[in-house]
């Protein structure tokens, strides 16, 4: 279901020429082509893995995330140089720091066609601070096994979120962040399950609301949803040509330019062997958000400046239409800051989980 990632176009690098002969293919067999890929793919994985040598932890049939456990710690520094660039301050927290939160957890929630690799530097910053982060797999996302032509609903899409606050125990609470259109997510956790949800962060996020759909967010630069459904070329029919679309994917120079353009090279190449397609369903599906309970949750929002696929200025619509506590801004990042400004991430998320 995951993308593999080919190389068109000659390096730069040191060894640019080599690995340029080497995915031409001109004269070598199909299987020995889809052997290079697959080693791409996996070298790009393991970067992640380098950077967040943490376990996977596997909890229900579906439900993958990724998290940390307090007993657990890091034999490595985080070789990310822009992680290693923080001062001890940054890292570590003071225990009053820790001891005057209200919770130390924080469940990260990707955006349409990530997962929760898509974190592996805020997870890792987080941990050295002292926190409980955690990255949940949406329903098709990830490694989560869900064909995602067969995911229809907000509901069902967000079942690991749902699942994950309803085990949680009765007195906990965790500061939600939705990122991109898991901003719509964290709405209806919000919505259904706000006594469990000390804040909830929109990074660059589909603050909708009430009636309103996910994909109304993008709208401005998708045009209209009926529109789309009817002439977008990105559109999977996973039911036939002769049905309704069942989900969307940007080719990968699209997606380059939407989601990366300030992003570095080597989660670009992460990602473009990583993300899946985007089930139409669930952004297409109006929520319904009532203010006893929506209404009444603590929102915090953070605008990223140099964004090309949720623009500064719908931010700030999203924020002027939809008044959330308080907001952030990011000068320099892309709709990936966990990839493009992580530490100007970072600094925010302990910022907000400090405010009483």
């Amino acid at each position: 279901m995951g993308n593999r990632f080919s190389c068109k176009t000659k390096s730069t690098h040191n060894n640019g020429s080599k690995s340029s002969r080497r995915f031409a293919g001109g004269n070598r067999s199909q299987r020995k082509l889809q052997t290079d890929e697959e080693l791409l793919h996996m070298q790009a994985l393991s970067l992640a893995i380098q950077h967040h040598q943490a376990s996977q932890r596997f909890e229900g049939s579906m439900s993958r995330r990724i998290g940390s456990t307090s007993s657990r710690r890091k034999s490595n520094p985080v070789s990310d140089p822009v992680l290693n660039n923080s001062t001890p301050k940054q890292q570590k927290q003071s225990p009053e720091f820790l001891e005057n939160l209200e919770t130390k957890k924080i469940v990260l929630i990707h955006g349409e066609g990530f997962g929760a690799w898509c974190w592996y530097k805020t997870i890792a910053l987080l941990e050295e601070s002292g926190m409980i982060p955690t990255a949940l797999d949406l329903t098709g996302s990830g490694i989560d096994l869900k064909d995602t032509n067969h995911v229809t609903t907000l509901e069902e899409y967000s079942k690991p979120l749902i699942d994950y606050l309803q085990n949680l125990p009765e007195d906990d609470k965790v500061i939600l962040v939705g990122h991109s259109s898991g901003g719509a997510c964290v709405s209806y956790a919000l919505e259904h399950f706000q006594q469990k949800i000390s804040k909830a962060i929109f990074l660059c996020g589909t603050m909708v609301s009430d009636g309103q759909k996910p994909y109304d967010v993008f709208a401005e630069q998708l045009g209209s949803a009926e529109l789309f459904m009817k002439e977008s070329k990105f559109l999977i029919h996973g039911n036939g040509k002769d049905n309704p679309p069942t989900g969307f994917m940007f080719e990968k120079q699209q997606m380059r330019g939407l989601y990366f353009n300030q992003s570095p090279a080597k989660d670009i190449a992460l990602a473009m062997v990583s993300m899946r397609p985007i089930s139409l369903g669930p952004i297409m599906q109006s929520l319904s958000l009532s203010k006893e309970k929506y209404g009444t949750g603590r929102r915090f929002y953070i605008q990223t400046l140099e964004d090309h696929a949720l623009s500064p200025d719908i931010q700030e619509k999203l924020v002027r239409e939809n008044p959330p506590e308080g907001v952030f801004k990011i000068k320099g990042s892309d709709h990936c800051p966990f990839f493009s400004k992580p530490q100007s991430l970072h600094k925010i998320l302990l910022e907000i989980a400090q405010i009483a």
